[in-house]
């Protein structure tokens, strides 16, 4: 089969997305006869109807589900690629670390003492930022390594186990469960809990989330360090059945980067040497 170009299936996703050729057309700048002539090329090419199509609407059929997770997939890696290339060809490139606050529970400033004294240490910058904002900067090429929780998306990262902690339940000094030695998770099972990345409502940071607990609007099942940041209005219950949570090293699958590598062995060393006391923060 002829190899499918990234501007096909630049066009696809665009379509895909729209579910309409004339806004796709608009989305891309470019007239939608030739955007329905390259669809109909592509179709064409793999042997496979993509789209149903009526009068009416525009609809991806099992094939065109297929080929859009694919494509996306493969639009993100050749993105990804061309950033990580622009940036091996600046000397002055700094090492980019990403991170949500507190994740590293305090460990960071002896890994980068550590990482700098290497010889294959480079000069760092450390982008904090708030649910989910991680792993897409791994994949696009903007950060070279990010601590992420496990239960985020890690395709396209390799991962190694950073830390581990047990879990608690946040809630308001008033709720029920506040006075309760521990809990169970059928003790929760009726309340608003957000999940992550966080729905109802649009949760980007712990700070928000307490607030909105403060309000009694949810409560949460936390990693234990949220203890260290806590709000007075606020209570920790533990948690006697919550699976411990997990923190992980990510970088770009199959990299083969000396700084990365003494990034990621030197964090891992910082992590085993005081496992006892690291609990990390969502």
């Amino acid at each position: 089969m002829e190899r499918l170009e990234t501007r096909e299936l630049g066009y696809f996703v665009a379509v895909a997305q729209e579910l309409h050729f004339g806004r796709a057309a608009g989305r891309l700048g470019i007239a939608q006869p030739p955007l329905s002539r390259a669809i109909q090329r592509l179709e064409r090419k793999l042997g496979v109807r993509l789209f149903t199509r009526t009068s009416q609407r525009v609809a991806l059929t099992e094939a065109g589900e297929v080929l859009l997770h694919e494509a996306q997939r493969v639009l993100a890696a050749a993105d990804a690629a061309a950033s990580r290339t622009q940036r091996a060809g600046k000397r002055s490139e700094n090492f980019v670390v990403a991170m949500k606050p507190g994740i590293d529970h305090g460990l960071l400033p002896a890994i980068l003492s550590a990482f700098a004294a290497d010889p294959a240490g480079l000069p760092v910058d450390i982008v904090v930022g708030g649910v989910g904002e991680q792993t897409p900067m791994i994949r696009q090429g903007r950060a070279d390594v990010a601590f992420v929780h496990e239960h985020t998306d890690l395709a396209g990262l390799d991962t190694v186990e950073f830390l581990v902690e047990s879990q608690v339940l946040l809630v308001p000094q008033g709720h029920r469960l506040a006075r309760r030695a521990s809990v169970r998770m059928r003790d929760v099972r009726d309340e608003p809990l957000p999940c992550w990345p966080a729905d109802r409502p649009n949760i980007r940071d712990v700070g928000q989330l307490m607030q909105l607990v403060v309000l009694g609007l949810i409560i949460a099942v936390l990693p234990e360090t949220v203890r260290r940041h806590l709000r007075e209005e606020l209570v920790c219950v533990p948690v006697e059945d919550a699976e411990p949570t997990r923190v992980m090293i990510g970088w770009p699958e199959g990299s083969h980067s000396p700084a990365v590598a003494a990034f990621v062995g030197h964090a891992t060393k910082h992590a085993t040497k005081h496992a006892d006391n690291m609990i990390p923060l969502i």
